[in-house]
């Protein structure tokens, strides 16, 4: 069945955004030599730019910069090393400095060339997003980029599906109503995994959703149970049965989980919401009609966040708010609904609203509603959406039996970011190299395959392309830790080092997970020895604490030390949430968020005092994917650690074996990455030096 389920998702009938064979025409014309001449000067220029290239393929980005600014000093206006000075400079964080080296290199190439293009997108994908806010915040509008059909041909894949559940890996559970499953279904549409429950079978599906230990709650309409299920979708036990009475069902529908991980359940037949706690045990009912309360007509989508419950009702046009104990609070004044189904909440806090044939954004806070986009199926009854890894919106269109994908118009436009970060030839003829695949917000793109990338050189096909495990799939993490030492923190040394411990502990906890350097961040940052006794570094001498501490010299230490780590990494904070008065003499804060973020590093940060967290630092977690909280909160800081293990990862490794010839070393060997996905793709041309022989 799953290879005859990958037959009806056939993505890679796509328009490139750009012309492939000229870019890969001007990049065979540069031939074995990058830099033409043979003159002394050509030559100089050659000799540095490649140390330069190889410097970078090392992460060693200050020391490229140096040598592609000497190439230039023999080879002024050179469009490859402007090209690649740009590269060097975007990766060490100085994005302004960049993009002024390729609008260079751009007039070098001429607009209109292969190379041209490719430098005109990504000068055009690093400008804008730095000025675009996050999806609930802008008005871009969501249109159908693909389908996940339930049919192919004579082939039923699924039927009438009711709800969707995104994993972390960009794939996505489908409640198929019609069919008594539950489908995993990956971001090229390909069924990977389907459940049927245990012996006696899941009895009408309705609605999926995950607890907070990771497991799931199936609610099953027909059965009048709910159904839960461990990680990977396997049945463990049920949770109540048919009947009136209290923790009993007569056609449980929509599901909700809080933050403390209670379960709410629509409970359509008895026209009410059924509260358990974690392990199933009932807790109370609510929503029947009372003098406080008209009384559900017709209870349909849930959500539960911020303390409150949420409930719509399709035949009433409206959202009720409830507490979590299930006192009526009043109407969320949600205007022109016209048939409200499923809710979920976003990251923000926002709430995404199935309503017939659209999708809302609901702000639960001030009621404004908005319109994300519209199925294009003439048959549509969305019943339930969700926004999945890689910022689509996930719709099940019950009435045309299948998933809707809507993608941001602008995303679908500008395509995907692609970006060679490293090529080794140091098993050559093998060569290996690691790619990233972003979207224009800087987001990643997770869940992608071999199926997804081509590799070529010269514009040919590499051969024997080999994918490796993708940087989401990894399941740990590498730290570098950032000690403040303040006159701040000079008081708080003990809170330091119990930091740095709960930190270690927590990385024990996850496995395939390390410190990979502790950095102290005081007058001149260095690294401290910790392998034998991390306290006693966390503590430090006290002649360590300084008022004029460098919060970015130390930053700086701190993240490249992981620029060679694993694909998920984080700088972790450690201080008073102030970044004191130097914090900005050297590297500015734009500068250091774009040192991590084009890097792939998380910023997080443990505040071990009681002070109010600075913006500085707020910031540099919110534009990273990182949070900031309190070393002595009653959670303990154990779940920051091992959020980072969670992280979506957008780079992806292969191995290949090279055709070319090397002119016995010296070569100049050309490299391009195309990916597809769905309606989207993107592109990026790179080359490497083989070996001297």
């Amino acid at each position: 069945m799953k290879n005859n389920c990958a037959l009806f998702f056939l993505f890679f009938i796509l328009v490139l955004s750009v012309d492939s064979q000229s870019v890969n025409d001007d990049i065979s014309a540069q031939g074995a030599q990058v830099i033409g001449g043979t003159d002394i000067t050509a030559l100089n220029a050659s000799e540095e730019f490649r140390v330069g290239v190889q410097a970078y393929y090392r992460f060693a980005y200050n020391e490229a910069i140096l040598s592609f600014e000497r190439a230039l000093s023999f080879r002024p206006g050179e469009a490859v090393i402007l090209d690649w000075l740009g590269k060097a400079y975007y990766r060490s964080g100085f994005e302004d400095t960049a993009l002024r080296q390729w609008r260079a290199a751009l007039a070098s190439y001429g607009r209109n060339s292969g190379p041209g293009m490719l430098v005109n997108s990504r000068m055009e994908t690093v400008a804008n997003r730095r000025f675009l806010l996050p999806v609930a915040n802008d008005e871009v509008r969501y249109v159908e980029s693909g389908r996940y059909p339930g049919l192919y041909e004579d082939i039923v894949l699924y039927r009438q599906p009711t709800a969707v559940l995104p994993n972390d890996d960009g794939s996505a559970w489908v409640v198929a109503y019609g069919s008594n499953e539950i489908v995993k279904i990956d971001v090229n549409g390909v069924i990977r995994d389907r459940k049927r429950g245990p012996f006696v079978g899941f009895d009408r599906p309705y609605d999926l959703v995950r607890g907070i230990d990771g497991k799931m709650f199936l609610s099953e309409y027909r059965g009048g149970r709910i159904s839960v299920l461990d990680s990977q979708g396997n049945w463990l036990s049920y949770i109540g049965s048919r009947g009136i009475r209290n923790g009993m069902f007569m056609g449980p529908q929509n599901l909700a989980v809080d933050e403390e991980g209670y379960l709410y359940v629509v409970d359509y037949g008895n026209m009410r919401i059924s509260k358990f706690d974690p392990d199933g045990a009932f807790i109370l009912s609510f929503g029947s009609r009372n003098p406080g309360f008209p009384g559900f007509l017709s209870p349909t989508g849930i959500a539960a966040g911020n303390g409150r419950i949420y409930a719509a009702d399709s035949v009433a046009k409206q959202i009720y708010v409830f507490d979590p104990n299930g006192n009526y609070l009043g109407i969320l004044d949600a205007a022109g609904l016209r048939g409200p189904e499923s809710m979920r909440f976003l990251p923000d806090g926002r709430i995404l609203l199935a309503d017939t044939n659209r999708v809302l954004l609901v702000d639960a806070n001030t009621a404004i509603v908005r319109e994300l986009g519209l199925a294009g199926n003439e048959r549509v009854r969305l019943v339930g959406a969700d926004m999945d890894r890689n910022g689509n919106i996930l719709a099940a269109n019950f009435a045309a039996g299948e998933v809707s994908v809507m993608t941001r118009f602008d995303d679908l436009a500008s395509g995907l970011f692609v970006q060679i970060r490293r090529v080794s030839a140091d098993r050559f003829p093998v060569v290996d190299v690691e790619l990233t695949v972003e979207d224009r917000l800087r987001r990643p793109i997770v869940g992608l395959d071999h199926n997804n990338f081509l590799l070529s050189e010269g514009g040919r096909a590499v051969s024997e392309q080999n994918f490796l495990e993708p940087g989401y799939r990894y399941a740990g993490a590498d730290i570098s830790i950032l000690i403040e030492r303040s006159a701040l923190t000079l008081n708080m040394r003990d809170d330091l080092a119990a930091a740095v411990r709960d930190i270690n502990r927590a990385l024990g906890e996850m496995g395939n997970s390390r410190i990979i350097s502790l950095v102290s961040a005081g007058v001149q940052p260095q690294r401290e020895r910790h392998e034998n006794a991390l306290e006693t570094a966390a503590r430090a001498a006290a002649a360590s604490y300084d008022p004029r501490w460098r919060f970015d010299m130390g930053l700086r230490l701190a993240a490249t030390d992981l620029l060679h780590t694993s694909a998920k990494r984080s700088v972790i904070y450690v201080g008073s949430g102030s970044t004191g008065e130097l914090a900005f003499e050297q590297y500015s804060l734009s500068e250091l968020t774009a040192y991590c973020a084009n890097n792939g590093i998380v910023f997080n940060a443990v505040i071990t005092g009681a002070g109010q967290v600075s913006q500085e630092i707020q910031y540099l977690c919110g534009e990273t994917g990182g949070m900031a909280m309190y070393l002595y909160r009653p959670q303990g800081i154990g779940d920051l650690v091992k959020s980072i293990a969670r992280l979506p990862s957008g780079s992806y490794n292969f191995s290949f074996r090279s055709s070319l010839p090397t002119d016995f070393g010296r070569a100049w060997l050309p490299l391009e990455a195309e990916v597809y996905l769905i309606e989207r793709s993107g592109r990026d041309s790179v080359g490497y030096f083989p070996p001297l022989e």
